[in-house]
């Protein structure tokens, strides 16, 4: 039996909408030290805010796909419900494959879209988070192409992160259709301010209708606009 077609239990126990969110996070060397220390913090902040919503906790449904390492991209624990999210310790080393892990989460999106419609389960749109501290060390121009192409057709709704000084906006804007603009440059290493901004924003997309249109927070207490 395929991964695709493998049901989830937890969709069938809860039969709440669903609101899909996949972190792509770059865990390539570079991010060594405070970083990846304060990444992590923001991670198990992330998990402890979505726990406390009642409604969040059940309707957001994460996955973690780390890209480094041994200079490849993988998914860190399986899809689960908020309620069931435990943060994972990621580490830093390697290199930056953002191309190859924007593909695996595109397909991870898909495999569980699939597994919402075997389950009469409805969803809103996903959510591809995708951070980076550098310039992808892969070749990057058909994830990003693919990402483009989801986002056109509203299979997803991407979200690039750049960290650092040495983040590629130049790249990190071909995996949007909304250019450089459509990039947020994270303020120093304000991890904590963007986790909680994630966190509110899954918590008033968890509660809006599929298809309808949500008032995000403003990311004015971690993001820095470039004049």
């Amino acid at each position: 039996m395929s991964k695709s077609i493998i049901p989830d239990v937890a969709l069938i126990d809860n039969s709440e909408q669903r609101t899909p969110l996949v972190l792509v996070l770059d865990c390539s060397g570079s991010m060594d030290g405070e970083p990846i220390r304060q990444l992590n913090e923001g991670l198990a902040l992330l998990e402890q805010e979505l726990k406390a919503d009642v409604i969040a906790s059940k309707r957001v449904r994460l996955l973690v796909v780390q890209y480094g390492g041994y200079d490849q991209a993988e998914v860190a624990g399986d899809w689960c419900d908020a309620m069931d999210f435990n943060a994972p310790q990621l580490r830093a080393d390697g290199t930056t494959p953002t191309g190859q892990a924007v593909a695996l989460a595109l397909a991870e999106i898909e495999q569980e879209k699939l597994r919402f419609r075997q389950a009469g389960v409805a969803y809103t749109r996903p959510w591809l988070f995708l951070m980076s501290d550098g310039a992808p060390t892969d070749q990057w121009e058909q994830g990003a192409a693919q990402s483009r192409q989801a986002e056109k057709a509203n299979k997803v709704a991407v979200f690039p992160i750049a960290v650092g000084e040495g983040a590629s906006i130049d790249v990190l804007q071909q995996f949007s259709n909304r250019g450089a603009g459509g990039v947020k440059q994270l303020k120093g290493l304000q991890f904590r301010e963007l986790f909680l901004w994630l966190s509110a924003s899954m918590q008033v997309v968890s509660q809006s209708t599929p298809g309808g249109q949500a008032q995000l927070p403003s990311t004015d207490s971690w993001s820095v606009v470039t004049v």
